[in-house]
């Protein structure tokens, strides 16, 4: 994960950010050639580690923010570690699946590849995946989404955001490209559930630091009204490269 992109917010990441769903990390288990060892890289607050402790023995999750780190939920089976996903102390030819949960776009993505070369087994598998802004399929409430996300947000994304948008079809993925079925996140969520989402953002971080004041004020209200009480049903469907080396 960038450094500094989401410290300030660390516990708002770790509260409000939506779970992966167990049908995605049974279907990258399967794909590795053992269970053994995974490593999550810019794992945040480890969600994706976590979830993916109950497929393999052992599990690194590394990141390069110490407040992220101080918010991971711990797990017997898994291992946090101060460090790039660029560089690690990794053993070589040692990982059966590493992956990146929406965090690659913040790599440097040819270095992060020739780690992830150089710690993966024969036949091990790499992982990118990520989720955008996420939609109801309510159409006054989707256009209040887009134009936060695009509107109100949009000069204060960091360039790599939209790589993660592209669902990371827009990088290059020097690997034996594996197929996928299509995965996406269903969270039952209050509007205070997402607005505390959206002040989890990067974007909405930066507009305070260059503005003094949350973006939220420019959309709150409406969003209020247009969603009404009770929980709704929002949807992310998540990009996800899969590629054996």
């Amino acid at each position: 994960m960038a450094g500094g992109l989401f410290d300030d917010q660390a516990a708002q990441y770790a509260r409000y950010r939506p779970r992966y769903p167990e049908a995605l990390l049974a279907f990258l288990a399967a794909a590795a050639p053992s269970r053994e060892r995974a490593w999550d890289a810019g794992t945040g607050n480890g969600q994706a580690a976590v979830a993916l402790a109950g497929f393999f023995d052992r599990v690194f999750a590394t990141d390069i923010s110490a407040p992220q780190l101080e918010q991971a939920q711990k797990h017997p089976r898994v291992e946090y570690r101060l460090c790039p996903a660029e560089k690690t102390a990794l053993e070589a030819a040692s990982i059966d699946l590493a992956c990146a949960a929406t965090a690659a776009h913040w790599f440097d993505l040819p270095a992060y590849y020739a780690e992830a070369r150089r710690v993966l087994k024969p036949k091990g598998v790499l992982a990118l995946f990520g989720y955008g802004a996420g939609r109801t399929g309510v159409e006054g409430i989707d256009a209040l989404l887009k134009r936060f996300a695009g509107d109100i947000l949009g000069p204060y994304w960091a360039a790599g955001a939209t790589i993660n948008w592209s669902g990371y079809r827009s990088i290059p993925f020097p690997f034996e490209e594996l197929e996928t079925p299509k995965f996406e996140i269903d969270t039952a969520w209050t509007v205070d559930d997402l607005l505390g989402y959206w002040d989890s953002w990067s974007s909405t971080q930066e507009f305070k630091r260059r503005r003094g004041v949350s973006p939220l004020v420019e959309i709150e209200a409406d969003m209020r009204r247009a969603w009404g009480a009770g929980r709704r049903v929002m949807r992310f469907p998540l990009g996800i490269r899969l590629g054996r080396v």
